[in-house]
């Protein structure tokens, strides 16, 4: 869905002729219907990243192709921001009328989707983020999870193969994010949607296929869940902590109660501590 041959990119300095350069040299692929997690401290360069896998950013050198249509081509924009939509941090800047169901049918309607698809795909994204009982609500009436969920049908209105959420879980309670993290979840396993999601929430990123770290524009971690939380010592270097479960089990080891590596969930933690208690 997604590939970058060694990409780079440079942001320009204001008031001055240099620049600073945020990615060096990434090469990746992201197959369809991945679910993904991109991890990284602030200023790593995660979120240049995924703004250049639907063409916001353009690279300054190397390739991104998204399905295969290179993004430094002006005349497959409209294609390429068809496939891979992306839901911002703050839920209100993606709002833009006083209806629910307006809103989300701003993005067809100006892709010029035609008013009897435009009505289904609305019904069909309130349903498939759980929000058809707030067709006729006014969106700023509406809790930030709910808020979210409407911006993210938004998108799903439009029909994309991929969808981008840069920390859209930040702004959110824990009631708010689990509501959006159960929709991503819902969209990737039921439609097969490709999802790529920056978050600094450690235990969200436990929930994914698989997570790749930034540090400084440069992958430096890419693996599955287990295979990169496992590493806390690592992590830690980096400026990034693991979910809470694993930090406790990795505690536990130091103290010589081993529980073993791949840690995730409060599940696996009790399955692994009743089984040494046991013993």
């Amino acid at each position: 869905m997604i590939k970058t041959q060694n990409l780079f990119y440079f942001y320009q300095e204001q008031e001055s002729d240099n620049k600073t350069q945020v990615l060096k040299d990434i090469s990746l692929d992201i197959p369809k219907g991945e679910f993904v997690a991109l991890l990284g401290h602030n200023g790593s360069g995660k979120s240049t990243l995924a703004r250049t896998f639907n063409a916001i950013l353009i690279p300054e050198g190397g390739k991104v192709y998204v399905d295969g249509l290179d993004t430094s081509d002006e005349n497959l924009l409209y294609e390429i921001r068809k496939k891979a939509g992306m839901v911002f941090q703050n839920p209100d800047n993606q709002l833009v009328a006083t209806i629910v169901e307006e809103d989300i049918a701003f993005g067809p309607e100006n892709l010029g989707v035609e008013s009897k698809e435009i009505r289904k795909r609305v019904d069909d994204a309130l349903n498939a983020v759980g929000m058809r009982a707030y067709i006729s609500h006014a969106p700023h009436m509406l809790s930030g999870g709910q808020k979210q969920r409407v911006a993210i049908a938004g998108i799903l209105a439009m029909k994309p193969e991929c969808i981008i959420l840069d920390e859209s879980t930040a702004m959110l309670d824990p009631s708010g994010r689990k509501e959006v993290m159960d929709t991503i979840k819902k969209l990737n396993h039921e439609l097969n949607m490709t999802v790529i999601l920056i978050t600094h929430y450690m235990e969200e990123a436990a929930q994914a296929d698989r997570v790749i770290v930034l540090d400084e524009g440069k992958v430096v971690m890419d693996g599955k869940p287990d295979e990169v939380f496992c590493q806390v010592d690592r992590l830690k270097e980096l400026r990034l902590g693991v979910p809470e479960v694993t930090e406790l089990s990795y505690i536990l080891k130091q103290k010589g109660v081993d529980l073993g590596d791949g840690i995730l969930t409060t599940d696996d933690f009790m399955d692994r501590f009743k089984a040494v208690i046991g013993k």
